[in-house]
């Protein structure tokens, strides 16, 4: 595979946004999809849910006709992960993410079990860290607030062995864009309207700067889920997109 952009191979002219799904309950999600309508098409569901609904949250939401990005993290022996990504590509999920911290063994594993239907991308850096948060577990000097290297370097392992792509923060697509070009596909998490509180996440963009940096697709979380009126706030970051 190549690691140097395809000139004549553009980004998606339009990020497709995806609305996490971070409850307790699977009674309150389904609300949430419900208030949404036909708004979103395309959910995450993350360990909080999975863990009190299991498989089952994953079948209801993909009998509803709707896309399913399973965001578990898997990080384990390739056999492991092999294992329950072909578990989570038989439940009918459309993305499921492993950190590409596991290494290529470990990625390779889950792309080769990963249904036709089913897109793996790699972790690089969660958007809740900092630099210093990866010094202290990853030793090395940084520039305060420069996580571009390490993005880079995970980014390299996870497309050696075969991803569609890998998870950012939109403070490093742009580098990864112009890097790989069309030929990675960049899931930017920690997106927020602007204004809107930051919660636990560090480095956060807006749906339009994440658009804008190249992501192919946007996860919006509490900025909707948690709003006064979700499907106005909804509304609100699609049209930023277009």
């Amino acid at each position: 595979m190549t690691t140097s952009a395809n000139p004549s191979a553009m980004p998606p002219a339009r990020a497709t946004p995806i609305v996490a799904l971070d409850f307790w309950m699977a009674d309150a999600a389904l609300q949430m999809v419900d208030l949404l309508g036909d708004r979103c098409s395309f959910y995450k569901i993350g360990s909080e849910l999975f863990t009190v609904a299991g498989p089952t949250i994953v079948q209801q939401l993909v009998g509803r006709g709707k896309r399913v990005f399973l965001d578990l993290k898997f990080h384990d022996i390739p056999n492991t992960v092999e294992k329950a990504v072909a578990a989570a590509s038989e439940l009918g999920a459309s993305i499921i993410t492993v950190h590409a911290s596991g290494g290529e063994r470990m990625i390779r594993a889950a792309v080769e079990n990963a249904g036709p239907a089913c897109e793996v991308f790699a972790v690089t850096v969660l958007t809740s860290l900092t630099s210093a948060d990866i010094t202290a577990a990853w030793g090395g000097v940084r520039e305060t607030g420069d996580l571009s290297a390490d993005v880079l370097r995970l980014a390299l392992v996870a497309q050696h062995a075969g991803v569609t792509g890998v998870v950012c923060s939109g403070l490093e697509a742009p580098m990864l864009r112009d890097r790989f070009g069309a030929n990675l596909k960049l899931l930017v998490p920690g997106v927020r309207l602007p204004g809107a509180d930051r919660d636990d996440q560090s480095r956060v963009v807006t749906p339009a700067e994440a658009a804008q940096a190249g992501a192919s697709y946007i996860v919006l979380g509490r900025t909707v889920t948690s709003a006064t009126d979700p499907a106005a706030a909804m509304d609100k970051a699609v049209a930023s997109l277009a």
